[in-house]
């Protein structure tokens, strides 16, 4: 049998979800937020929250655990229900709301063991927001900054791992966006535009998956100033460190074919990166 606390715990709980859901029945009843929580318990507005996450519904969701906070704002139930707020927005995909209350559990408990949830939560709040390459990518530089934090602040986390792998995404991502921008200024003749853009993937970017063909664009960059120098040193680069690629094969015989070699040659930044990543020779 159910003891007298708990029967009475149990009572006040169903209660609380027929009185909130009074006004109809079914799934697509919403949450009545005129009716006053100020006679239940913590953990039974706390329960109402996880009964509303449940079935899908976020907002709702959020609403009672944020009703936790507010009616209880120093309990133990208050900082679960903080965690969750955070967690229904951005299950709901309500990403301000959700970066505000996981900022809001940092900023209080910061030496709680649901910190580095919290990070990471705020972390995904950027990281999902993240658009296709031709979009702006303020929100890749955030994601990243936030991913960052998750794994030098909380490298004993078990969120650090699927940080990191995210955070090589988004770096990526980044490096995407200076491709397809250099790409644009190739196709339309602005060869000085596009090897910059080339340039800051090299340079910037050269652990992605964007490096060999950036190294090729150049080649054709160069080639189109008449720039051959620069063009075959670009190629001795790509030669050497992605010699299986679809773009080695493409490099060598555009090069070839104008009676070129892939060299380094000249004394230019690709020949700097040239001598310092190959040869090893930094001064």
């Amino acid at each position: 049998m159910i003891g007298g606390k708990s029967r009475a715990k149990f009572i006040g709980t169903v209660l609380l979800m027929v009185v909130l859901a009074a006004c109809g029945g079914g799934s697509s009843l919403r949450a009545d937020r005129t009716q006053s929580l100020d006679g239940y318990s913590p953990e039974q507005i706390f329960e109402r929250g996880e009964f509303e996450l449940n079935r899908d519904r976020t907002d709702d969701a959020a609403y009672y655990f944020a009703e936790v906070e507010r009616l209880y704002p120093y309990s133990s139930w208050a900082k679960r229900a903080l965690i969750m707020q955070a967690y229904s927005f951005h299950q709901g995909k309500d990403y301000p709301n959700s970066r505000a209350a996981a900022q809001r559990f940092i900023d209080f408990y910061p030496a709680d063991e649901d910190a580095a949830y919290a990070q990471y939560l705020l972390a995904l709040s950027y990281y999902d927001q993240i658009d296709e390459v031709g979009r702006d990518q303020g929100l890749t530089f955030q994601a990243l900054q936030a991913l960052r934090t998750v794994i030098e602040v909380y490298p004993d986390s078990e969120y650090a791992t699927t940080a990191i792998l995210k955070f090589d995404l988004a770096f990526d991502h980044l490096a995407g966006k200076e491709m397809e921008i250099g790409r644009y200024y190739l196709r339309r003749g602005h060869f000085t535009a596009a090897i910059n853009r080339f340039r800051v993937v090299v340079e910037d970017f050269q652990t992605t998956s964007h490096t060999a063909e950036a190294l090729f664009r150049l080649i054709e960059s160069y080639l189109s100033l008449g720039l051959v120098e620069e063009a075959q040193t670009a190629g001795a680069i790509l030669g050497y460190n992605y010699q299986s690629s679809e773009w080695y094969q493409d490099a060598y015989q555009l090069l070839t074919s104008q009676g070129l070699k892939m060299k380094d040659r000249g004394n230019n930044w690709l020949s700097n990166i040239y001598r310092q990543s190959i040869k090893g020779q930094w001064l």
